[in-house]
């Protein structure tokens, strides 16, 4: 076991909710193809940015987690950044300024939050709600070399694959993620009947990618679904759950195609999301990592913090 492993499994984190959606519905923030990692260019956007992060951490804190700093960057890849104006070493300067950044922050927070782990967050090359057009593993490899090699350089923690659709995208970041010897948690999707983008099931993916792999990512997750999308996957006593570590959920129940189309938020209900994590407490054993996804904001993880955690007496800072 690593080190990283061991902080992992040492305790309880949280992490963030839905950027994105929070910046553009909730704050009014131009977020052009989604993208907020531009923000980080400008002493107004990182202000944005740093107000956005400690709320969570501030939220950690007071519930004696520990947290994982995701960096805005799950567009900051070439077919996303290009269509922003970005070349390549424009864009790896970001990715490695968004490390540089979290760790500043993370810095605020200095024998206060224990532990902060620095993770350099990565998206899928397309939609994030549909395989437009697949690639190899190998080409995944190579394609997400640029930020997985940023990532690395700045001294990121780990990295996290964020909304992945089909293994085989998932796959080769693991596979580089190898190569240059930094820990990667995979985070997949699914649609309304638990399975990914593709059609594979949650199970298939993450045992494809650990037996191609040696078992080489930290944990995986679920984002960008609702619980009542995919609990019903679980069973007991099945070895592949037990490598779930985390989800973040979406606040609304819709599908990614009625989401697709919304042209405003749907928050959904706070205290069924935070009914839902404790169900999901009890199929995943080694669930310990609460975060949120679109639609969710800080309200949504301190529901989730409540139900799962002060009710049960799992966490809570001594007064």
């Amino acid at each position: 076991m690593t080190a990283i492993d061991k902080k992992i499994d040492s305790g309880i984190f949280l992490t963030d909710g839905g950027l994105e959606t929070d910046l553009i519905f909730n704050k009014g923030i131009d977020l052009p193809h989604f993208a907020s990692f531009p923000l980080l260019e400008q002493q107004d956007g990182r202000e944005i940015l740093r107000n956005y992060y400690l709320e969570y951490m501030n939220l950690a804190f007071a519930q004696g987690a520990g947290f994982i700093l995701e960096s805005p960057t799950w567009r900051a890849n070439k077919d996303w950044a290009f269509k922003l104006g970005y070349d390549t070493s424009e864009l790896i300067r970001t990715n490695i300024k968004s490390i540089e950044f979290l760790k500043d922050l993370a810095g605020e927070y200095l024998n206060e939050i224990e532990p902060i782990l620095i993770s350099g967050q990565l998206g899928p090359r397309g939609d994030g709600y549909q395989v437009e057009k697949a690639m190899s593993q190998e080409e995944s490899r190579v394609y997400h070399k640029l930020q997985i090699d940023a990532f690395a350089q700045a001294g990121a923690d780990m990295i996290s694959a964020i909304t992945m659709t089909y293994s085989d995208e998932a796959l080769g970041i693991v596979l580089r993620a190898q190569e240059v010897k930094i820990p990667v948690v995979i985070s997949f999707t699914v649609e309304t009947d638990g399975h990914l983008p593709s059609g594979e099931s949650l199970e298939h993916a993450i045992r494809k990618v650990d037996e191609l792999t040696n078992s080489y990512p930290l944990y995986y997750m679920i984002n960008c679904a609702h619980p009542s999308h995919f609990i019903d996957q679980f069973e007991e006593n099945t070895a592949w759950q037990d490598r779930i570590k985390g989800v973040r959920a979406n606040a609304s129940c819709k599908s990614h195609a009625e989401l697709d189309e919304s042209t405003s938020i749907d928050k959904g209900d706070l205290a069924e999301l935070g009914s839902w994590h404790v169900q999901l407490k009890e199929a995943l054993p080694e669930l310990r990592i609460y975060g949120g996804c679109c639609g969710t904001d800080v309200s949504h993880i301190e529901s989730i913090c409540q139900h799962v955690f002060n009710s049960s007496g799992e966490i809570q800072r001594a007064s």
